[in-house]
């Protein structure tokens, strides 16, 4: 079994920043997937980005060169770092972890942003 905690979030101005981290427990294996996604009200949730255990990363257009996601395998933890935060950027954040075809999922983590 694997759980995942989100912390980091909270309100932030349009142009801010905010880093959000993601904490691994469990049985994780080496080539688990982590990735971030985020929910706003009345929408789907959708992919923020991902990053291999090797590091390779990718992400959706709308955050291409705002938001970072890193890992650090020997901890189990994974962040995201977000930069030039939109208002369209307001939505609870989720911590996912892909291994062996079962997926994993955080509570979620507030992360709102003011014009």
């Amino acid at each position: 079994q694997v759980q995942l905690v989100e912390s980091g979030g909270g309100l932030v101005q349009a142009g801010g920043s905010l880093r959000l981290s993601c904490a691994a427990s469990g049985s994780i294996f080496s080539y688990a997937v982590m990735a971030w996604y985020r929910q706003a009200p009345g929408k789907q949730r959708e992919l923020v980005g991902r990053i291999t255990s090797g590091g390779t990363t990718n992400y959706v257009d709308s955050v291409k060169g705002r938001f970072t996601i890193s890992r650090d395998n020997a901890k189990n933890s994974m962040s995201l770092q977000m930069n030039s935060l939109k208002p369209e950027d307001t939505a609870v954040y989720f911590c996912n972890l892909l291994q062996s075809g079962s997926a994993y999922w955080g509570q979620g983590t507030q992360v709102t942003v003011s014009s």
